[in-house]
């Protein structure tokens, strides 16, 4: 039975939707009472391939009758192997292991400034963001997308309008040492970037020499149709966050940098109790075993076409429930016109499982093995629940 809000021992900074899951398969969720929702969430965008996938259950019982955790005092197996795929398939020469993606940010930001300390320009700490931007609730992660509440802010950070090169190159000063971004802002409502902006960013970090930090914690391991959003431009980051998806729903977090931007991070500089731990590293080798067999990722991108391609049609045919379609693999966003939080309370009715975001945008995030007949079937359930919506306001 789930717990009221008064009576539930949880920190009230959440609010739930009034289902609890006890069984997955694939793309699908099944709550207590028997019935069965297609998952178009994912655990916001975690559950990269799906719920129980055999791969991954392997991997962590094999694990588990093994060794749970010896700490970083010891070499890990499992984390030099993993470290191994991730620098393989990557710009990067070193990788570090947290648990989360906000730890992954904190670990580039003391890169970033470990980085202008050790080459004595210990002046340039100022990372450059964007607005709406999301990446991580630490205070650090925070300041660094400007989200305020928990004041005094750390110093260090400032934000400019995502997209808007002018800007950005307008606030760089003999302060600054990176600009972070988001190849696609997630939380903010899949916010887009014009083509060739990341090349252009690039360009720009290279000409002041300053460092390119991308956060790929929600864009990464394959969600927009490369293992890497970055990829798309043909560009290499200097740093980059990655979580989520890496493990497939086990926590999670790694930092990936090359060799030159790493230069400060020395022995005693950083750390993680539980960060990289013979569970964690197992499954997600496993996660990226999937991902990178050749057909994977162009399945990704050609569903994700599929899907955008209906999404679009359905824009068409509801103007007064959905104003537009954005987004890129299985990393998708409707733009609602009535409250996004409203619309996913309705899809929930029809067995559809979607996540608001910011600028009134469902996000639509499956599980990377989503084929094109559940496509259709989420669809057809957007379409029930607008058709529904329209006759409501019709009687109203």
């Amino acid at each position: 039975m789930l717990s009221s809000v008064n009576s539930s021992p949880i920190l009230p900074v959440y609010s739930p939707f009034p289902v609890a899951f006890v069984r997955g398969e694939g793309c699908w969720l099944h709550d207590a009472d028997g019935h069965v929702y297609l998952d178009c969430s994912s655990g916001v965008a975690v559950n990269a391939l799906g719920h129980n996938h055999p791969a991954l259950l392997k991997a962590l019982h094999d694990q588990a009758a093994q060794v749970w955790h010896t700490s970083n005092w010891y070499q890990s197996l499992g984390q030099e192997k993993l470290g191994q795929i991730l620098i393989k398939n990557s710009f990067a020469d070193y990788v570090f292991f947290g648990n989360s993606g906000a730890e992954a940010i904190e670990c580039g930001i003391k890169i970033v400034r470990s980085f202008f300390r050790s080459v004595g320009q210990s002046q340039r700490h100022r990372i450059i963001s964007a607005k709406n931007a999301f990446h991580g609730r630490t205070l650090a992660a925070l300041s660094a997308c400007g989200k305020g509440g928990f004041e005094p802010m750390l110093p260090g950070f400032h934000q400019v309008p995502y997209g808007d090169l002018n800007a950005l190159e307008a606030a760089i000063n003999n302060e600054t040492a990176a600009i972070l971004l988001e190849p696609i802002q997630g939380e903010g409502g899949i916010n887009m970037p014009p083509l060739g902006y990341f090349k252009a960013v690039r360009e720009i970090c290279n000409k002041h020499n300053i460092l390119l930090f991308l956060d790929e914690i929600q864009t990464g391991i394959g969600r927009t149709g490369y293992l890497f959003a970055y990829e798309a431009e043909g560009i290499r980051p200097d740093v980059l966050a990655s979580a989520k998806g890496l493990g497939g729903g086990f926590p999670i977090g790694a930092c990936l940098t090359t060799k030159e931007a790493a230069r400060g991070m020395t022995t005693g500089t950083h750390g993680s109790t539980f960060g990289g731990n013979p569970l964690a590293t197992a499954v997600s080798t496993a996660v990226l075993d999937e991902i990178l067999q050749h057909d994977f990722l162009p399945h990704v991108a050609a569903t994700g076409k599929f899907f955008l391609q209906g999404l679009h049609r359905l824009v068409a045919d509801h103007p007064r429930v959905f104003d537009a379609a954005r987004g890129s693999g299985l990393m998708l966003g409707l733009v609602c016109i009535p409250d996004n939080r409203l619309v996913a309370e309705m899809l929930l009715a029809e067995g559809l499982l979607v996540i608001p975001a910011g600028g009134n945008v469902i996000r639509l995030l499956p599980p990377l093995i989503f084929n094109k007949k559940e496509a259709e079937e989420a669809l057809t359930r957007l379409d029930r629940a607008a058709i529904a919506w329209e006759a409501k306001k019709a009687y109203a």
